[in-house]
Order: C-alpha cells, then structure tokens, then sequence
C-alpha cells in the first residue's frame, strides 16, 4: 500500500483564497468512494492520508458474495472554516470545479465540518444528479437503487437519521466488540467521546444504551462531564448542527471543563469523533483509557500509537471502526440491505463484530498490533479485489 496516490487535485477559491483538495487513491471498475470535510487547517497531506484509509476501509469490507461492489478509495478537504457565514458559496465553488470529477470517478458524501443536506443542495444546484452518480453505470437497476437510498436516508430512529446512526452503531460495535476481545465486557466501562457531531452522538447513544457510562463529552467549546454518567438523550436534544452543546440546557452534576481536558477524565474507553492528529507523542501520556477507537479520521498520530500500544493500550483504527457509513451506503444502493433500519442495524453488528473479532485474531497470532493486523486483512482483499476487476 505504499504506491502513490492515482491523482491529486488542488485548488484556490477565487473569492476567499482558500486551498480545497482532491485526492483519488486508486480507482476500482473505474470509481472511487470517500467524503468531503472542512476544517480550518485542512492540508494536502491530510486528505492524502483520508484517501488511503478509503481505500483500505473498502477493501476491508469486500465480501465476495454481497451485491456491494467494492470502490476505490479518494477524499476532498476544503482549509475553511465550516462556522463562517461564506462556507456554504466556498463548498459551491469547489464542488463546481470537481464537477467532472464527480459526474466521472468520485462518489462522495459529507465528512468533518459538512452535513449531507449541504452537500445534496449544491450538488442539485450545479446540475449534477447526484453526489455519488459515478457508481449509477455499475448499478443493475439505477431507479430501484436510488430510490432505496432516498427512502433510506428518510428513515429517523429517536430523531436522528438511520445515516447518522449506522455510523455509531459500527463505532459502538467495535468498541462493545473491542471490550469483549480484552475481557472487559463483564466490568463497568466509562467512555469519553472527543466529538460530539454525526459519528460522536450517535455513538454516544449506542453506548450509553448498551450499559457503559458516557461520563465525557468535547465539542467546539469544550468538555461536559459528569462521573456519573451524562444524560446522553438530552445533550442530543441540545446540540448544533456542528455537535456544539448549549451549556444553557445542563444537567446538575454536570461540570465544564476547558477543551485540552478531555484527556483528563477518567475513563476505561476513549472515542475521539472529531478532529484529526488530536494524540500525540506528548499529550498521550496523560491517557488511561484501555481501549481507544478511533470514529475519526487520523485521530491518533502514528508515533503516538507506537507508545499507546507499547503500554499496553489498544488502538482500533479508524478505517475499521468508522468503515460503517461508508459500507450502508453501498449495501443499500446495491441492495444487501432495504431501506429499513432493524435491518440496516443487524447487518452493521454482524459486520463489525466479524471484523472486530477477525483483527483481534490476527494481532494475537500474529503478534501484531490491532493497526497492522488490519491492514493485513484489507491488504488481502484488495489482492482479491484486484485478481476480479482489474
């Protein structure tokens, strides 16, 4: 996987001066699948390292009997500021120069800083079909396809979207799954969530409903935390549209803290959601969590995973535990799964625990850490992927 990336696109918004990326890691039967995020601070290399681990989450989840149809791996990232009242017109003009890209090879959605609405009004107001209309050639039915997934993104569960919750559903997964392989299911586990947007709240609600106590949550503003456990429902009902919390609508027992300190509440498992590079090799010293599991992207830095997984505390990576957005999307276009959310739920449990289970496997075997493990397995099926489409 050290091949360079197939082609890398920058840009320059002609009203703000802002740089905008593209990067397409490799192609397979002619796409590529993978978000687009803005963030303040977006680098090439960042978005390079996005499109990798696309690639690797779609060939970790190929399975050679599903109806899916494995892609390749690719990113955008736009140096903005999503808060900034410009964000909407600079998305517009970046998704307008991608155009032929988009219309050709890149199936994308929302990432870090972008909700799915944005993305789907500019994409109509441009004139493209849709932001995935690269996969409609490999589609047996495009009509049946596309209406499955509209229908699909329709469905609310406790008022958020079943595309906001599979997302959390794959991360609570891989950590409940996480837990169980280090034989600490049968104990009382305390998370902290860094992030608490699309992927961190619906985590944080999968979690708290499988028993473990969400005692700390970051956003934009800072960190809520409570020992005994926050009320992850109201905090739900609290939140922007970014996942910043209105400390106005706090339970009592709930204290803030500024936002470094989210390392510094006690806790079993640690779930960074948000930003990428938030651990590294000075700041993962103050972490005691035993689990970590990475719903970002890119959250632990390299060297700092070097050190975490020497003292003995392990990492799943990102392009496992947040793989499943990514794969609802396709199981449903191609029709694995209908536009049902028990369904959607079931087939993401199953998935995750396989996978979860499978890298843990290897990693004892092998000797590996759970990181290395896992390219393992995707380096596996890519090789597959390859010998069947080329």
């Amino acid at each position: 996987m050290s091949e360079p990336a197939l082609l890398e696109v920058a840009w320059t918004d002609p009203v703000t001066g802002c740089r905008g990326y593209l990067v397409i890691d490799r192609l397979v039967r002619g796409v590529a699948s993978g978000g687009l995020r803005m963030r303040r601070g977006c680098t090439l290399f960042e978005v390079r390292g996005l499109a990798r681990g696309m690639t690797l989450k779609e060939g970790l989840n190929y399975d050679p009997d599903g109806r899916y149809v494995p892609l390749g791996g690719a990113k955008g990232g736009i140096d903005f500021d999503p808060y900034d009242e410009r964000a909407r017109d600079v998305v517009a003009r970046y998704l307008h120069a991608m155009r032929p890209l988009i219309e050709q090879y890149w199936t994308m959605g929302e990432d870090l800083g972008l909700r799915q609405d944005v993305i789907d009004g500019v994409i109509a107001e441009i004139g493209l079909r849709s932001p995935v209309q690269a996969v409609y050639p490999l589609l047996d039915d495009q009509e049946a396809a596309t209406a499955r997934l509209a229908e699909a993104f329709r469905i609310e569960v406790g008022g958020l979207g079943l595309d906001e919750l599979v997302g959390g559903l794959g991360v609570a997964q891989a950590t409940l799954t996480g837990l169980e392989m280090l034989g600490l299911d049968t104990e009382p586990n305390r998370v902290v969530l860094q992030g608490f947007g699309s992927m961190g709240g619906a985590t944080a609600r999968f979690l708290a409903d499988a028993g473990l106590r969400v005692v700390g949550v970051s956003d934009v503003h800072g960190v809520v935390a409570n020992p005994d456990g926050l009320d992850v429902e109201n905090l739900l009902r609290h939140r922007d549209r970014f996942g910043g919390i209105d400390r106005d609508n706090l339970r009592p027992g709930d204290r803030l803290l500024p936002p470094e300190a989210w390392l510094d509440v006690p806790a079993e498992v640690l779930v960074p959601a948000a930003i990428s590079y938030c651990i590294d090799s000075d700041n993962q010293a103050k972490i005691g969590a035993k689990l970590i599991v990475e719903a970002a992207n890119l959250p632990v830095t390299p060297d700092a995973e070097e050190l975490l997984d020497a003292r003995g505390i392990r990492v799943v990576p990102d392009f496992v535990a947040n793989s499943a957005t990514n794969s609802w999307w396709w199981w449903t276009l191609f029709g694995d799964v209908g536009a049902d959310a028990e369904e959607a739920f079931g087939k993401v449990r199953a998935r995750m625990r396989h996978l979860v289970t499978r890298m843990f496997e290897v990693a004892t075997l092998d000797g590996l850490s759970l990181r290395a493990a896992a390219l393992q397995l995707s380096e596996r099926n890519l090789e597959a992927i390859q010998a069947r489409f080329g």
